[in-house]
């Protein structure tokens, strides 16, 4: 087994990486994260021997995700290790894989070096519990680095701190009967390290790496800030992300101050506001599982993924996006169409994406917006009523409008008193995303411009246009969008309104699954406070309406804001809209 550095000589060696005294300049880091920022499009692939039963275990389906399958059937470690002597990708083409990437537009690769069940993709000297003893009997990971190369690509590891398999790994499962080796989780981190070491001296330039299973009890803060110093002392300059700390909240995936990492990993989400002046980057399926499982039929349309894409770069952050192979090495057609659909569409749009940052804009009501200094993008996903596209608050001037499909200048036109873009005729009515690249005059200041009353005199804040605050999420039970995941006093919902003066009643559309009623919800507006009680409906898809206490106003713009004064049964409600309608002048 190769020595790992002692513990001081990492820790220097890190120092030395990041900067006199130990300390990485902003600048430094910055220098290291630009090529990341830059891409903002990358290929998750989670890949390993589970993807032999794809999701079977003696003939019967395993609820859950493939790649989990050895935990959710609690299948014994000797009766796993079997898949080994059956493992033979015959088809794994590595070179086709990576143009499949770069085709779709992704900038990098981030695959399973080694997954929870503790299987090596790549030649270890330091296990028997690897590629090299299957009837495949090659490292996998090598000539997929030499086609990174050869494309352009970014290649990155996964690795997985938490091992089902390795005997000092602790916990053990509770199905686990092996007692011939007494566990030595210390002894454990010098295999972890020893693996590290391999994978960041054997492929050439690793952009990431990209650890996950930090959750156990066994590993700690400290485990966490001796790991990030490690890998930065074998390879200053990749990247680590914040698994491999214990800071990450949930799969919202951020961490609070004082953690390791370069950048937060939220799961299978997006976070509803972003998060300005933080890195991060969201892990999405294109299913409902990671690794191969072959029943799982439930793909996302390509106008989602697009979508999706366009969503997490108008809030500034990277899209990281999985396929799972089978077991003879092949991408799963599924997965092939969608990818080819989404590099179709960056072909022509990808400069909309490709080094951008968060939109400018809170909200716009006909897509989203992507920024590159004074240039920013419109992507379009409903064609507005006369086809013309405005940018409330906007007061930076529109030098030049484009389409960016067809590379067609346009008109600007006027709305009242706001300046647009006018579509041609041809634009399509709903399409995927169309763009259109507009040329500012300086980069752009915006004015946050308040909801109004309607010409009936009522005004609805809808889910979407909240700011959302603490650990509240955008979701979808309610066709429109709801606000869900409020469990805590300390989340907020607020939007900003103008409102005349006059009397007003505020209506709630809203639901809450039995057992989960009680709590006493607060509603702020300006100085003025309102209470109600949140009753059950039939299941948190159900929406109903809850009518609050009138409020009066003397007419100002003040922000409506929406919290939880008690939370008695672990969840508040899901919010939909608050709607607002006046009812009598002053």
């Amino acid at each position: 087994m190769q020595k790992s550095l002692s513990s001081l000589s990492f820790v220097l060696a890190a120092a030395l990486a990041m900067g006199q005294g130990g300390t990485e300049t902003t600048r430094e880091k910055d220098l290291r994260m630009a090529w990341w920022r830059d891409a903002r499009f990358g290929m998750f692939i989670h890949w390993g021997l589970y993807s032999i039963p794809a999701g079977e275990w003696n003939d019967r389906e395993v609820p859950g995700i493939g790649e989990w399958i050895l935990n959710a059937a609690q299948i014994k470690v000797e009766d796993y290790e079997p898949l080994q002597k059956q493992f033979n990708p015959i088809r794994y083409n590595p070179k086709s894989w990576v143009k499949l990437a770069k085709q779709a537009g992704m900038k990098y690769i981030v695959i399973t070096s080694k997954h929870h069940d503790g299987f090596s993709l790549f030649d270890s000297k330091l296990t028997t519990w690897d590629v090299m003893r299957t009837p495949y009997g090659r490292d996998l990971l090598r000539p997929l680095a030499q086609a990174c190369r050869e494309e352009g690509i970014k290649l990155c590891f996964y690795y997985s701190i938490m091992d089902w398999h390795h005997p000092d790994y602790i916990p053990r499962r509770a199905w686990d009967p092996r007692t011939e080796i007494q566990p030595n989780f210390e002894r454990y981190i010098t295999y972890l390290k020893g693996q590290l070491r391999e994978l960041l001296s054997n492929y050439g330039d690793i952009g990431v790496v990209w650890f996950d299973g930090e959750w156990e009890q066994s590993w700690t803060h400290e485990h966490g800030k001796d790991l990030y110093a490690y890998v930065r002392s074998l390879a200053p300059r990749t990247i680590v992300n914040n698994r491999v700390d214990k800071g990450r909240g949930g799969m919202g995936g951020m961490s609070a101050k004082g953690f390791m990492g370069d950048f937060g990993t939220p799961e299978q989400e997006i976070p509803a506001t972003g998060i300005p002046g933080v890195d991060w980057e969201s892990c999405m399926t294109m299913n409902d599982t990671w690794g191969y499982k072959k029943s799982d039929h439930n793909w996302k349309s390509s106008r989602t993924l697009i979508r999706n894409l366009i969503e997490v770069a108008s809030k500034g952050g990277n899209y990281l996006l999985n396929v799972g192979p089978t077991s003879l090495g092949e991408i799963p057609a599924p997965s092939i169409d969608r990818l080819r659909d989404i590099g179709a569409w960056m072909k022509l749009h990808g400069e909309s994406i490709y080094g951008t940052t968060s939109s400018p804009f809170w909200r716009v009501p006909w897509g989203r917006v992507t920024r590159k200094g004074s240039t920013i993008y419109a992507h379009i996903y409903q064609k507005p009523d006369r086809g013309l596209v405005t940018f409330p608050g906007l007061k930076s001037e529109i030098v030049r409008a484009t389409w960016l499909r067809t590379r067609q200048p346009l008109k600007l036109g006027i709305m009242g008193q706001q300046v647009g873009v006018q579509l041609p005729p041809t634009f399509p009515d709903s399409p995927d995303a169309e763009v259109i690249k507009l040329e500012l005059d300086r980069p752009p200041t915006v004015e946050e411009v308040p909801v109004v009353l309607d010409s009936k005199g009522t005004a609805t804040l809808v889910a979407e246009d909240a700011l959302l605050t603490g650990e509240l999420k955008l979701e979808h039970k309610h066709p429109q969008g709801n606000i869900g995941f409020w469990l805590k006093t300390s989340d907020n919902a607020e939007w900003k309104v103008s409102l005349p003066a006059g009397k007003y009643k505020l209506v709630l559309d809203y639901s809450c699954e039995p057992g989960s009623e009680g709590s006493t919800i607060m509603v702020r507006f300006g100085s003025i406070q309102v209470e109600a009680n949140v009753l059950s409906t039939k299941s948190w898809s159900d929406f109903t309406q809850l009518t609050l206490p009138m409020v009066e106003t003397r007419g100002t713009t003040e922000k409506i804001s929406i919290v939880a004064k008690s939370i008695p049964k672990g969840a508040v409600m899901n919010l939909a809209a608050v709607t607002i309608t006046r009812i009598s002048t002053r």
